[in-house]
């Protein structure tokens, strides 16, 4: 039928010369034929030819060794130039502000939220805790800026206000979650910031997220640090975890074997630091009298554990 005909064809052949590294001439030819009505045999044609000559060099655009001191490699996230000056709390609060008066939407949006995002960096956390006091409104469209830059600032600072508001209940459940998530991501954490999270899974209320967003923080600084079980930071969180472990799993209702299970996942979500706690591993796992989903979780939280471990 007739749509199956090809109406355009085009052809286009270029032939480049280059000399010492640079394009001297490229000469260019395009065909191209249109079929108007193929019944008839009627079609149009146009041939184009182009030339590109290199006429002279500016010694300004000559490539200088020279330059390459100023040349680094790095990917392009949140790239940002550092900043010498100080920052004020006032500037952030100002950026917070224009934030919430900017469309969601927006490119602006994006660059105020990316400006606020390293400023926050800046900050100590005696500034971060003014800044929340005087920033924590919401915007008309029930947006909290300060709230969605913090996960992203990833200092230590940063981190422990974020424990602050978990503790005191300052912020929604949705956005409580949202903090405990983050903290898998954060790339440098800090023995500082584990020390403040710990007290965290003690509380009754602590959820899968609080276990699984702390341990996950700790993984990453025993990847970074050796020896980290030495460090006081760590040993409170593998104790805190440790005691739940404690009478080689045995539990009394369901609701303690639900929060069983769950510590056995933080366990091995934590890695390394949880070598100390392979023997008592070992035990939960050994007991033909428990459930087994418990036996396959105990055996499951050694999956990070180096094998040097007994």
């Amino acid at each position: 039928c007739q749509s199956e005909q090809q109406i355009l064809s085009s052809q286009l052949e270029c032939v480049q010369s280059i000399k010492d590294g640079l394009l001297e001439e490229a000469r260019c030819t395009e065909s191209d034929r249109v079929t108007l009505f193929p019944q008839q045999g009627s079609e149009a044609q146009t041939h184009t030819q182009s030339t590109l000559k290199l006429l002279h060099v500016g010694t300004d655009t000559l490539y200088s060794k020279g330059d390459s001191e100023d040349l680094y490699v790095t990917n392009i996230l949140y790239e940002k130039e550092v900043t010498k000056r100080e920052v004020t709390g006032a500037e952030v609060t100002e950026l917070v502000w224009k934030l919430c008066l900017a469309h969601s939407a927006s490119y602006e949006t994006a660059d105020l939220f990316m400006t606020l995002v390293f400023e926050l960096r800046h900050l100590s956390l005696e500034a971060l805790r003014a800044l929340w006091q005087r920033s924590s409104f919401k915007c008309r469209d029930n947006r909290q800026p300060l709230i969605d830059a913090l996960p992203s600032c990833a200092t230590e600072a940063c981190v422990v206000l974020m424990k602050d508001l978990i503790a005191s209940g300052e912020v929604e459940e949705d956005k409580i979650e949202y903090f405990f998530w983050s903290f898998a991501f954060i790339p440098n954490p800090t023995s500082g910031m584990i020390e403040s999270l710990a007290p965290l899974l003690k509380s009754p209320r602590a959820s899968q997220s609080c276990f699984l967003g702390v341990t996950a923080l700790v993984h990453r600084f025993c990847s970074a640090h050796s020896s980290c079980d030495t460090v006081p930071a760590v040993q409170s969180v593998m104790g805190t975890l440790g005691k739940f472990l404690e009478g080689n799993c045995t539990v009394q209702d369901s609701e303690d074997l639900s929060k069983l299970q769950l510590v056995l996942k933080a366990v091995g979500n934590a890695g390394l630091a949880a070598a100390p706690l392979a023997p008592a591993l070992g035990g939960c796992a050994a007991l033909r009298s428990h459930r087994m989903e418990t036996r396959l979780a105990a055996l499951h939280a050694f999956r990070r554990i180096p094998c040097a471990a007994r």
